[in-house]
């Protein structure tokens, strides 16, 4: 069983996202402590990119901050490493990055890394299922789970990524880039009911989702809710005292998912 499993072994599964080194690395990983403590069952790890094809503003301007304060790709690895070691978290983490982040780095390279540090899995938005072997072989040779995503277009593709995921399914809610969204107008029930008709693999529910309200209703018909620019706002707005209010605001959408 993969570890990213257990992450959906107790209930709904709460999965906050955060961009590594926005205001900086030591404030990245404190906010992670915070999501563990605070009930997150698995935590998404941005890794910054200067072109980033699926994020909105607010994530984008995060990642553009954290370029600039001088975050790399090592620096981040460095970051997993302590949070597995010294900062004692044990809760699954993947990374979400794109296809250039790890081509530049090495594909082998990257997951072998990744793997040694503690990684559990990756999301590359902009790499398709026609085109994931080349990222998915290496990864699997590592025991990393490369995430597959569905969107709400994807409709007779459906089945065929579903069939062949692993770790869990990141369901799109809506189209377009992520961001805060006041209504959700995607079919959402019937999106599941037709990734879990072709697979057992569990699936969460990311994009526009920020309210406990929200995460509640979305909880009723996937196993698990992602939440990501509510967050990284939190963090712009406070910077190095975000940690706390991280915390605050994750175990309010945790509570509202139990």
């Amino acid at each position: 069983m993969s570890n990213i499993a257990k992450a959906f072994e107790n209930g709904k599964a709460f999965i906050p996202f955060i961009t590594c080194g926005d205001p900086d690395l030591d404030t990245t990983a404190k906010c992670v402590v915070e999501m563990q403590k605070a009930g997150a069952s698995l935590v998404e790890l941005g890794i910054p990119f200067s072109d980033p094809t699926a994020e909105g503003p607010v994530i984008m301007e995060a990642s553009l901050r954290a370029l600039e304060g001088g975050c790399t790709t090592d620096k981040v690895f460095e970051m997993v490493a302590k949070l597995r070691g010294e900062m004692g978290v044990t809760i699954p983490m993947v990374f979400m990055t794109y296809a250039n982040v790890v081509f530049s780095y090495g594909i082998e390279r990257f997951c072998k890394k990744a793997s040694e540090v503690g990684i559990d899995g990756f999301i590359l938005p902009d790499v398709p299922y026609e085109e994931k072997n080349e990222f998915d072989s290496v990864c699997k040779q590592y025991g990393i789970d490369l995430i597959s995503l569905i969107a709400p277009t994807s409709d007779e593709r459906i089945s065929m990524i579903a069939k062949e995921a692993s770790g869990f399914i990141y369901i799109v809610s809506s189209l377009g880039v992520t961001g805060v969204r006041s209504n959700i107008t995607t079919d959402i029930p019937s999106l599941c009911a037709a990734v879990k008709a072709a697979t057992d693999v569990p699936c969460a529910i990311g994009f526009g989702i920020s309210t406990p309200e929200q995460a509640a209703a979305m909880s009723k018909s996937a196993d698990g809710v992602i939440v990501g620019s509510a967050i990284v706002k939190i963090v712009a707005q406070y910077g190095k005292d975000a940690p706390e209010q991280v915390g605050a605001y994750v175990k309010s959408m945790v509570d509202a998912i139990k």
